[in-house]
């Protein structure tokens, strides 16, 4: 690097970028392919209600099924972390987003249990790359300014592509069968040649290994393209950034300032992800099994779940700037778990009780896996930001994994009732971890959060 060519100059440079073209560019782009991610994490949920009576899945099989993605989730989320590090944010997307969506397409051709089950594991490691690595991608891009809401905006597409999967199987599976959501899944595979060729690498990744004059190129074409529109810079204001080494230790993690956060974060996405996966996968099957309604018509009630907890997302993008991520956290898990106390108190007596509650409840805690994907980020610094998410995010994977599992043995035993005790229970859990020990970092430059 040289002297003329420094961390604190790249910061400086990337802060003062005003909000525009450029920066939706980038989270259209990856956006684009966080959609698929989305959309494939729950097309196995929308076919489980056509495939438990044709295949006789029982409750104990069904568990395995949905668990296997998010152990495949695990294993990718420590292989891309090693790959960003490694080779940079775009190589790791990259492979992610071209794994995950062609295994999708083997889905769409499994002819049997273990074969999907399999399908769905290796394309979980796909999923579980690309989720972190994007996350980290868009928050170097970001300055502290409205990081928030920019972050929550382009995060939103994730609940897009959950929601949208949900929807379209309410016409798809009943006019074109199971199948063909997963051929829709794997539409995203040549968006892994399109990442490389349209967007450049992270700035903060490339100085943070010493390539500072690729760093300040990038940023000059991005000065310039903004420039060229009409955008006027203000001169860089300096920003001071704490001289460490620079390589990425991942026992860091557990040292000084990092030991605390590390262990917030990672109860933060278990807490979630144990809950909105949990939910979101049995959901279907509960309607359909439970209480016995129509295919379509389960798909439907699941698919409006989402839509709750997008819309709800979507105001919170614009006001967590002003709220904060720590008192957002709590209170959205403290309230999100009322609704689903309330269900097991009644006894769900009906699906469409169940249905109205358990869409109270997603939106507020609907807004906590988009938040954990903002939050987490912001918490490391560069030389360890990819590698720190990843880590939280297999918690996400380990809560996504155990919880479908333990409802097909808490259902047949304690009833739906049983069910929502349990996430309602984890939910207070995140309530007070998060507001006992959470750090806020709103309106913070990401250097100045995490040195």
């Amino acid at each position: 690097m040289t002297d003329a060519v420094t961390e604190e100059s790249i910061v400086a440079r990337i802060e003062r970028l005003p909000f525009g073209w450029w920066q939706i560019r980038a989270r259209l782009i990856v956006g684009t392919a966080t959609f698929f991610d989305g959309f494939d994490l729950i097309a196995i949920a929308t076919a489980l209600p056509v495939l438990v009576p044709v295949w006789g899945l029982k409750p104990a099989d069904i568990g395995p099924l949905i668990s296997a993605g998010f152990v495949g989730q695990l294993i990718g989320a420590l292989l891309f972390a090693w790959v960003a590090e490694r080779f940079g944010r775009l190589r790791a997307l990259s492979w992610s987003v071209a794994i995950f969506s062609l295994l999708s397409l083997v889905c769409a051709f499994a002819d049997s249990y273990w074969t999907l089950l399999v399908a769905r594991f290796l394309q979980g490691i796909g999923i579980g790359g690309e989720i972190p690595v994007a996350a980290a991608y868009i928050n170097e891009w970001s300055g502290a300014k409205k990081r928030g809401r920019f972050f929550l905006l382009y995060q939103m597409v994730f609940g897009v592509g959950l929601s949208l999967s949900q929807l379209l199987s309410w016409w798809v599976i009943p006019n074109w069968g199971w199948r063909a959501m997963f051929i829709i899944g794997a539409l995203p595979a040549l968006l892994a040649a399109v990442l490389r060729m349209l967007l450049p690498e992270s700035p903060r990744w490339l100085v943070s290994k010493g390539r500072g004059e690729e760093a300040s190129k990038i940023v000059g074409d991005v000065e310039d393209f903004m420039t060229a529109r009409g955008a006027i810079l203000p001169p860089p204001a300096p920003v001071a950034v704490t001289k460490t080494v620079a390589a990425t230790r991942v026992l860091e993690l557990f040292e000084g300032r990092y030991f605390r956060r590390t262990m917030l974060v990672w109860s933060l996405w278990f807490c979630v992800f144990f809950i909105t996966y949990g939910t979101n996968t049995w959901l279907p099957a509960i309607f359909t099994s439970v209480y016995h309604l129509p295919v379509n018509e389960a798909l439907l009630l699941g698919a409006a779940n989402g839509i709750a907890s997008l819309m709800a997302g979507f105001l919170v993008a614009f006001g967590i700037d002003a709220i904060g991520r720590r008192y957002w956290f709590a209170l959205a898990f403290l309230i999100g778990s009322m609704p689903l106390f309330v269900i097991a108190w009644l006894g769900a007596p009906t699906a469409y009780l169940v249905f109205y509650l358990t869409a109270l409840s997603y939106v507020f805690l609907g807004t906590m896996s988009t938040g954990s994907q903002l939050y987490t980020p912001e918490l490391y610094p560069t030389r360890m930001r990819v590698i720190g998410t990843s880590c939280a995010s297999v918690w996400a994977r380990i809560g996504s994994t155990i919880a479908p599992v333990l409802v097909g043995y808490v259902l047949p035993g304690y009833g739906v009732s049983g069910v929502f005790v349990m996430f309602g229970g984890v939910a207070i859990l995140g309530a007070i971890i998060t507001g006992l020990f959470g750090v806020e970092t709103k309106n913070r430059v990401l250097e100045e959060v995490s040195p």
